[in-house]
């Protein structure tokens, strides 16, 4: 397919479906034979990865760089923005830490910020055929129009065509679709090139006379309706957004007699709480996220995953009676998971002597179930280590401020390019600053395995095959196939090659004048 150009795909809302629908549209690129890379100018999500360059980005990117068949690249993700409190960010440019905002100091850096992703985009577009990019929630907040460099600033600044997708499934998405295009300025409205319906249940012939009267009123088509499926989970951008009544997944039934049950401890600030997505990934595991201690009581196993404020989050634990519960659970011998902010958690001390979290500084008791000791680094660390763990070769990723000082437990992993080991084994407890580990089907097999004996689970048995990678494959080409299947696809390529209509009306706004 000879096809060349770039698209911005925007929303009414965060969590439209944009991730989700530019690894589609990657996807079926790909498959068509065309060089195709994702892009987001800047994220905000504390659900982030380790690239094979040494930076770190948003984990939706890295879903569409695999999409794409591509390794994840800073390229894609050139800001990330990591929310570690209500007010304030660390901000991540070009895949390294760069300082805390505010959302008012924000905006300062946004001209210089804006050259960067322009720059980068640049180089994208020498490299690929094509660039399909995401938006940052929605372009409707005019209050933020003049210092954008993620929906109308990219578009404008780069040139983009734009489609806007709209999330049928929270309502009055025909008035969230028309009234974004409405509030923007003539300059902006005329890069709106369509919409997607996302997330639709029922009778398309009951949503057709809608789309034939938004297109009167805007003068622009709807390129398609993308229908609800209960296959897409791994990877969302918000890392709660497919959880329903708090389980994470599908479950589908046990390989075994017996169910294992997991509770995800879901803090205010947890951070690549996508690591459990490969537990449940696995036929008879049932993983649940837990905000309150009631949740425990009948868990085999907990889960303490990663945190972007690990001191705070430690508080909140305690002082919603969840550490209590956590520390009950290990008193009766089952086993408890700490991953990296949750691993420092688990240990007898976390110090913050230059205050990384805590202004001026802290130094604070942890839950004391591993022999542990951790202080906080200016330097953030990043890596893509490998080693051997349960007698099973491994990899996965780092990102943590928190540097172990002290341990006095058995290491969990081994051969971390050096004969020092990683993590912590103390039987029932234990934990690892790596993310990703989970996704290594013979250890998580094997850990899996180890859990449920010690949670008394004996008619628990794992499946011999479950590949996550796979799945996400699965789920990568299931994305392909509903943009094949429901979208306009000769439009949609015309919009990529030519850009929005010349003869799009200007809808009137309200406004006053246009932005200045």
């Amino acid at each position: 397919m000879d096809l060349r150009g770039a698209l911005l795909v925007a929303g009414t809302t965060s969590d439209a479906g944009k991730s989700a629908l530019v690894a589609g549209i990657c996807r079926w690129l790909v498959r068509r034979g065309v060089s195709v890379a994702p892009f987001k100018a800047q994220n905000m999500s504390n659900n982030s990865v380790v690239t094979a360059d040494g930076g770190e980005i948003g984990r939706a990117q890295a879903m569409q760089a695999h999409a794409c068949g591509l390794a994840p690249s800073v390229a894609f993700n050139p800001v990330l923005l990591k929310p570690g409190s209500d007010r304030t960010s660390q901000v991540v440019v070009r895949g390294q830490a760069s300082g805390q905002v505010s959302a008012m100091s924000y905006r300062s850096r946004k001209a210089a910020l804006l050259e960067v992703v322009t720059e980068t985009f640049a180089e994208l577009r020498s490299r690929y055929d094509v660039v399909i990019c995401e938006g940052a929630g929605s372009p409707a907040e005019i209050n933020l129009r003049a210092t954008d460099i993620a929906n109308m600033g990219l578009a404008q600044a780069a040139d983009l065509p734009v489609v806007v997708v709209g999330d049928i499934d929270r309502g009055g998405v025909l008035a969230h679709l028309f009234g974004t295009v409405a509030v923007l300025d003539p300059a902006d409205q005329a890069r709106i090139a369509g919409f997607v319906i996302n997330k639709f249940r029922g009778d398309p012939a009951l949503l057709a006379p809608g789309l034939d009267r938004l297109r009167t009123l805007t003068g622009r088509p709807t390129l398609g309706v993308v229908p609800w499926s209960d296959g897409l989970w791994l990877d969302a951008e918000d890392s709660l957004s497919a959880v329903a009544d708090g389980v994470l997944g599908r479950p589908s039934p046990p390989h075994g007699s017996q169910w294992l049950r997991i509770a995800v401890v879901r803090s205010p600030r947890i951070s690549n709480a996508t690591d459990a997505e490969a537990l449940a990934c696995e036929p008879g595991v049932s993983v649940r996220y837990v905000t309150e201690p009631s949740r425990l009581l009948d868990a085999d196993v907990v889960v303490l995953p990663g945190s972007k404020a690990t001191v705070s989050d430690l508080a909140w634990l305690r002082s919603s009676g969840l550490a209590d519960g956590v520390l009950a659970h290990a008193a009766a011998g089952k086993p408890v998971l700490g991953i990296c902010g949750g691993y420092q958690m688990l240990g007898r001390r976390i110090v913050d002597p230059s205050g990384v979290e805590v202004p001026g500084g802290a130094d604070v008791p942890g839950l004391g179930l591993l022999d542990l000791e951790v202080a906080f680094d200016p330097v953030k660390h990043l890596g893509n280590p490998t080693g051997t763990a349960l007698g099973y070769p491994v990899r996965g990723y780092e990102i943590h401020h928190g540097q172990v000082v002290r341990s006095g437990d058995p290491f969990l992993l081994a051969g971390k390019g050096s004969d020092t080991g990683e993590g912590s084994d103390a039987g029932a407890v234990l934990g690892t600053h790596w993310h990703g580990l989970l996704e290594n089907d013979h250890f998580r097999r094997a850990l899996l395995t180890r859990l449920a004996a010690q949670a008394g689970r004996a008619g628990f048995r794992v499946a011999p095959a479950t590949s996550f990678s796979a799945e996400r494959a699965r789920q990568l080409d299931l994305l392909g196939d509903l943009v094949e299947q429901h979208l306009d696809t000769s439009s949609l390529e015309h919009v990529i090659r030519h850009g929005a209509s010349p003869e799009l009306p200007v809808l009137a706004s309200g406004l006053a004048e246009s932005r200045a």
